[in-house]
């Protein structure tokens, strides 16, 4: 060999450092590559539970980073359905509870006055009539109670259709108060309309919008009797109208705020025979609110003010 035959040796030891790394990077990617399939197992096998972790690694290859950063959203989009589901799945068996019991308590009262009209022929007469009308309104109830129940399902479906039209909100919101006046009298509230004489135009549905206003009137005098004030307000902006519903009852605690529009949920002393409500109402107001275009919100200061918010996109026609 020659003084320049060792030159050989540098392109053939180059080739080796290069085969070594290319063989150690193999290896690297290769372990990284099982570790991401075993965090990615308990989704396609349910014999794995499947968990909130993160898959991490250090690895210097930007596409498997990329990659990676990919899988995590898909995990983070993964869990967040899992976790919704499991919240729908306890809404769903609570309503189905709520359900059952209201329905079964006017079945009972049903039940036993035609059983003793069957059994006792020698009732008197007012006494029949009084278990007659007894039995007509727990049907009427539990009819009303099943209605509602399907017209939720319906407007959650999208089955149910709204079509809209140009309609006066003020109108609507005196006819939906003066429905409730006289019984508001009976009871000793002090009433206070706000409502502008002239036509207020919105682009929305006149049984939907004259059901949202029947749903929290109702609501603001269940529940908001203690302070016998329901307040009733239009206002008006350049693209939207505002309606507001106030009463000055026990209010609503921070904690349950966030629930009140949730199926069947039912504040923990309105399952009396005074205060009992389906839990739908607020429900339907929301989804029918949300149908319009438009939003339903909540402010409540318990003890002192509760008011609920309709906002409709307002229409230009006059």
């Amino acid at each position: 060999m020659t003084d320049y035959g060792w030159l050989l040796f540098i392109p053939i030891a180059v080739l080796a450092i290069l085969y070594l790394n290319q063989h150690r990077t193999n290896l690297a990617l290769r372990k990284e590559i099982t570790y991401i399939n075993r965090k990615l197992m308990p989704f396609i096998d349910p014999r794995h539970p499947i968990t909130q972790e993160r898959i991490l690694t250090l690895t210097p290859l930007p596409e498997l980073r990329e990659l990676l950063q990919t899988i995590n959203g898909l995990l983070d989009r993964t869990g967040q359905s899992a976790t919704d589901y499991a919240g729908m799945e306890r809404a769903m068996r609570m309503m189905l509870s709520n359900v059952s019991h209201d329905l079964k308590t006017p079945l009972t009262v049903i039940m036993g006055y035609a059983e003793m009209l069957s059994q006792q022929t020698d009732l008197p007469e007012e006494e029949r009539r009084r278990m007659l009308g007894e039995i007509h309104k727990k049907t009427a109830q539990v009819h009303e109670l099943i209605n509602t129940f399907f017209d939720l399902a319906r407007l959650e479906s999208g089955d149910l259709d709204l079509p809209l039209s140009v309609i006066d909100a003020g109108e609507i919101s005196r006819q939906r108060i003066l429905a409730y006046f006289d019984l508001l009298s009976e009871q000793g509230f002090q009433v206070d309309i706000d409502l502008p004489e002239s036509p207020v135009w919105v682009y929305a549905n006149e049984e939907a919008l004259s059901r949202i206003l029947d749903n929290l009137l109702s609501n603001a005098m269940r529940y908001g009797a203690e302070g016998r004030y329901l307040g009733l307000s239009l206002r008006t902006s350049e693209n939207h109208v505002t309606l507001q519903v106030i009463d000055r009852g026990r209010g609503i605690s921070r904690t349950e705020q966030a629930r009140v529009f949730e199926r069947m949920y039912t504040m923990e002393d309105s399952r009396n025979r005074k205060m009992q409500g389906s839990g739908l109402g607020l429900t339907i107001a929301k989804r029918l609110a949300e149908r319009l275009k438009g939003t339903l919100e909540l402010e409540s200061t318990p003890g002192v003010r509760t008011c609920f918010t309709v906002t409709l996109p307002r229409s230009k026609r006059a």
